[in-house]
């Protein structure tokens, strides 16, 4: 009976050894500090100095004025090389891109609404007078002006444009529309408009001054009509004729437009 009593007490004691062995040699523990290391350089990878750089690079264009500030330089710079007014092509830019603000000059870098016509370049599908036209997409948007100036004077039916006199914006509007640059009938109206409202003749006038073709001193000043004016009122006002206001503003008859800019001799 002792034996057994003896026995049964080994037992329970061995059970009760193996049973109190340390556990924590089966737990594994998660090293917090370096989870926290780990996060913070993901963290910091998530804004590198380049993704900050690309997203001030695509900041989108907020305003007329903005898109004006921007492209202003080019379009002068295609005025010298080309004879196309910086006013003409920054209105139609304005235009035709929404002030940079529309689906093909956002994802096709495209300006001016040109299509594909021939284009062996990148492509961009677009719904315009049909569903789903072809328009040609430029890697930037200086690529997209620079191209403007070729589409228009390598085309033999924009020939007559180059004839008129660089300055002459509102004869280039009207002259674009009947080539066949825009279906809308109202084209020339909204370009002048916007010509006249931002003032981009003034470009104009400082390629042609500073390339010497004109001299804006003692010779000329420019007047922006008012509502009331006339070219009889004008005439008596500057103390010139109405025949030497038609010829240096290239009008025919008697009518001008509110915010029409002329040249008048001083």
């Amino acid at each position: 009976m002792n034996k057994i009593k003896s026995d049964f007490l080994y037992i329970i004691l061995v059970l009760l050894v193996f049973s109190c062995g340390p556990k924590k040699g089966i737990i594994i523990k998660k090293d917090k500090s370096k989870d926290k290391q780990v996060s913070a350089t993901e963290k910091e990878s998530e804004t590198p100095n380049e993704i900050k750089k690309s997203e001030s690079s695509t900041k989108p264009i907020t305003s007329v004025d903005a898109y004006i500030d921007r492209f202003s330089g080019i379009a002068k710079d295609e005025m010298r090389k080309n004879k196309i007014p910086a006013s003409i092509t920054l209105a139609q830019g304005i235009l035709e891109s929404g002030s940079g603000k529309g689906r093909l000059s956002l994802e096709a870098n495209n300006h001016f609404g040109i299509k594909c016509h021939g284009w062996t370049g990148k492509k961009i599908y677009h719904d315009d007078d049909r569903r789903q036209e072809c328009f040609r997409k430029y890697d930037n948007p200086n690529s997209s002006y620079e191209d403007h100036s070729k589409f228009l004077t390598t085309r033999g039916r924009y020939s007559k444009l180059f004839k008129l006199k660089p300055d002459d914006y509102r004869a280039w509007a009207k002259g674009l529309r009947s080539a066949g640059y825009a279906t809308d009938r109202k084209y020339p109206q909204k370009l002048i408009s916007l010509i006249e409202r931002y003032e981009l003749y003034k470009y104009d006038q400082e390629v042609l001054e500073s390339s010497g073709l004109r001299k804006n001193s003692s010779n000329a000043i420019t007047h922006k009509v008012i509502k009331g004016d006339t070219l009889y009122s004008l005439s008596k006002k500057y103390g010139v004729s109405i025949e030497s206001i038609q010829k240096l503003n290239n009008i025919e008859g008697n009518a001008i437009s509110l915010g029409q800019v002329l040249q008048i001799k001083n």
